[in-house]
């Protein structure tokens, strides 16, 4: 059942977002200016994202964000389409409901303390400050949103079809792999795109936990700033909003494919 927007719900939406989009837009706009400041536009030109690709370090910087994020996003997704399973597993009602509000917690606590967290927990064990620390603190807040995402796939699945499996002689085994799984597929790439987002956009934990002259993109942009706002900025952020924008779609396409699949199956 859809309901069509009065004219004047129409204009709050495109004023909310003209307001979210146009600070963004306009950072765009001035990665193209040849001057080097954002007081006026003077010509077109590609000259900052020449200076990017052009930075080895800021390239490898760029190579690293993006393996830790399919990384921990692969992790975080295994551990969290387990998880939820696992939640949903549970029988007892207080139980359950327990363990899905500490997974709940996870997602609105301040990345500062999340960030801190990890940091005294690296410490402790001796473990060296890296890739290894920000692969490992990425996959572990990416987990809770995975299992969010996963969880309604997992709630709207009849448990006929499990029922039936395992009357048929199917193992646990075959029953995850060949009728649980197909089912939450949707839900699953939707958990594995999101990890992905919030491991690219990440900045606080990752302040927290990176070290030994390994870094990422967030935290690069935020030093560069702090010597002056370059032109060179707007540049990489506006690459950066573009690979979002990327993931986001592929989320879409991969997900209309995995329903138009069970449409197929279920008919």
């Amino acid at each position: 059942m859809t309901s069509k927007l009065s004219l004047g719900g129409k204009a709050y939406l495109a004023l909310m977002f003209l307001i979210l989009y146009a600070p963004i837009f306009y950072l765009m706009l001035y990665s193209f200016n040849s001057g080097d400041s954002m007081s006026g536009f003077e010509s077109f030109t590609l000259s900052h994202y020449a200076d990017v690709f052009a930075d080895t370090r800021l390239i490898v910087i760029l190579l690293d964000t993006v393996l830790v994020a399919l990384l921990s996003g692969f992790i975080a997704t295994v551990i969290g389409t387990l998880g939820a399973i696992g939640i949903v597993s549970v029988r007892n009602r207080w139980w359950r409901h327990t363990l899905l509000s500490l997974n709940n917690v996870l997602i609105v606590s301040p990345d500062v303390v999340i960030g801190a967290s990890f940091l005294i927990l690296f410490t402790l064990i001796g473990a060296k400050l890296g890739f290894a620390s920000v692969l490992l603190s990425h996959a572990a807040f990416s987990v809770p949103i995975v299992v969010l995402m996963v969880l309604p796939k997992l709630l709207e699945m009849k448990t006929s079809l499990i029922d039936a499996a395992l009357d048929l002689g199917a193992s646990r085994r075959d029953v995850l792999t060949r009728v649980v799984l197909p089912m939450i597929q949707p839900g699953i790439y939707a958990g594995f795109f999101m990890a992905i987002t919030y491991s690219l956009d990440d900045f606080a934990v990752t302040f927290f936990v990176t070290g030994n002259g390994f870094s990422t993109l967030s935290v690069e942009i935020y030093s560069m700033a702090r010597t002056g706002i370059t032109l060179t900025v707007n540049a990489i952020s506006t690459l950066v909003f573009l690979a979002t924008l990327i993931v986001v779609a592929g989320y879409y396409w991969v997900t209309n494919r995995a329903r138009a699949a069970e449409a197929e199956v279920r008919a």
